[in-house]
């Protein structure tokens, strides 16, 4: 069992900020990745950014210089701070993780719940 609990999301003004995070919990080894995804109505759900055990990350170029990823391992939490927020960054956000099982298996198809982000202009 792998379950990914998020919290944070909301309503915000444009130009606010607002901080995601995503929790891990189950019979796993370690995590090998996380990452964070976000679907707009009517669009297809997108990359927003992903954190490797080295500690590299990858952001979706919409995003970048406003976001930031952050994973406190011991944890197996991972964090999105969100800044200077738009209209556009209005979605349905996801975490997602990599796990690795005690017997060398890895699945990376678990997600968190959802949570709502709606910027207000």
């Amino acid at each position: 069992q792998v379950q990914l609990v998020e919290s944070g999301g909301g309503l915000v003004q444009a130009g606010g900020s607002l901080r995601l995070s995503c929790a891990a919990s189950g019979s796993f080894f370690s995590i090998n990745g996380m990452g964070w995804y976000r679907q707009a109505p009517g669009k297809q759900r997108e990359l927003v950014a992903v954190i490797i055990g080295s500690g590299s990350t990858t952001y979706t170029d919409s995003v970048k210089g406003r976001f930031t990823i952050s994973r406190d391992n011991a944890e197996n939490t991972v964090y999105l701070q969100m800044n200077s927020l738009k209209p556009e960054d209005t979605a349905v956000y996801y975490c997602n993780a990599d796990v690795k099982f005690s017997n060398g298996w890895s699945r990376a198809a678990y997600w968190g719940q959802g949570t709502q982000i709606t910027v207000s202009s």
